[in-house]
């Protein structure tokens, strides 16, 4: 009877493992499939997986993942909504899958909800804030998508789409010198894709955007204030468009495009930095502008501004190009700073 005993439990051991093995060898081969763009057949994997294990949290997640690649929100929003119910594993990526399945399908208050019952629940990740921040500014809440972005980028400082979503309200409410802030880290962190061409001509218009001559009266600058940009930055934008009617002086007129921006990106920096507000913890004044502020200062602004206009800047790009030994020292530079 022992023996019966023990060859029985062995056999079920046996089958146990051998089950789980398959299991992972599909869910496995679901994600080959996915990661290559196939997502029938990553679903197909994933079924057999749930036929072994009918309530294997991975394999439905990775499901709703594959569906909400496919397209097929509703499915995507099927399979999200078991591993949320078994509150077990993958509670954040089924969160965020849901959440971005339910704005897909038109239901972005759905979403909202959805984020926030998250972030109550101390499931703290900045890409659940990010994901609310984008919902909010879908519904045009430019505040609340504020509110969300800061503290996506206090989580996470380099996630580059949360600068550049922030970067985007700041440029809608008119407030210059956010919008520069932003955009100047969206481009430190990714100056060479598709997004970049528009966040390089945001900064190039809210550098110069308001500042007009009269073609009349050539000598004649004006300068048009922002009624709506933060009191806090009132001293620095007014900064700004003095800076950009410099270019006109008798003392730059050699200057190039390009040294011109280096030199007035060097003085907005440190204007900022020396207007720092030491008791103020908002994000601008205690990431934004202390970074910028020390690069202002050291011997690699050059490099930067050429790095962040390699997308629209034929001769940034070749300044980049024989001048290698210089981004080096600009890395190692950051890599002491960090």
């Amino acid at each position: 009877m022992r023996q019966s005993t023990i060859t029985a439990l062995f056999l079920f051991s046996f089958l146990s493992l051998f089950s789980q093995n398959n299991l992972e060898d599909y869910v496995k081969e679901g994600i080959e499939h996915h990661d290559n763009g196939d997502y029938d057949n990553a679903i197909a994997s994933y079924s057999k997986a749930l036929d072994v294990d009918p309530k294997s949290t991975l394999a439905h997640y990775e499901m709703s993942l594959s569906y909400f690649s496919k397209g097929n929100y509703e499915e995507a929003v099927k399979y999200s909504d078991f591993v949320l119910k078994q509150n077990e594993d993958y509670l954040l990526e089924a969160t965020l899958t849901k959440g971005s399945s339910l704005d897909m399908l038109g239901k972005t208050k759905e979403s909202i909800k959805l984020f926030e019952k998250a972030i109550k629940q101390k499931r703290i990740h900045y890409l659940l804030h990010f994901n609310l921040g984008i919902n909010y500014y879908k519904l045009n809440d430019l505040d609340k998508a504020e509110e969300q972005l800061l503290k996506a980028i206090e989580l996470n400082p380099n996630h580059s789409s949360s600068h550049l979503i922030l970067s985007y309200i700041h440029n809608q409410k008119g407030n210059t010198v956010q919008t520069l802030l932003a955009s100047h880290y969206f481009l430190f962190l990714e100056p060479d894709s598709e997004r970049s061409k528009i966040a390089y001509q945001n900064l190039q218009n809210n550098f110069g955007g308001n500042v007009t001559k009269d073609p009349e009266k050539p000598n004649n600058i004006n300068i048009l204030l922002s009624i709506n940009n933060d009191k806090q930055f009132g001293a620095a934008e007014l900064m700004i468009s003095m800076l950009e009617a410099s270019k006109s002086l008798e003392e730059n007129k050699d200057k190039t495009k390009d040294e011109m921006f280096i030199k007035n990106t060097e003085s907005f920096f440190k204007i900022l930095g020396e207007l720092k507000e030491d008791n103020n913890k908002k994000v601008w004044w205690k990431f934004y502008i202390p970074f910028f502020y020390d690069l202002a200062k050291s011997d690699h602004l050059e490099t930067y501004c050429n790095y962040i206009s390699q997308i629209e800047n034929e001769e940034a790009l070749k300044w980049l190009a024989v001048n290698n030994d210089k981004l080096v020292a600009f890395d190692q530079w950051l890599r002491r700073e960090q």
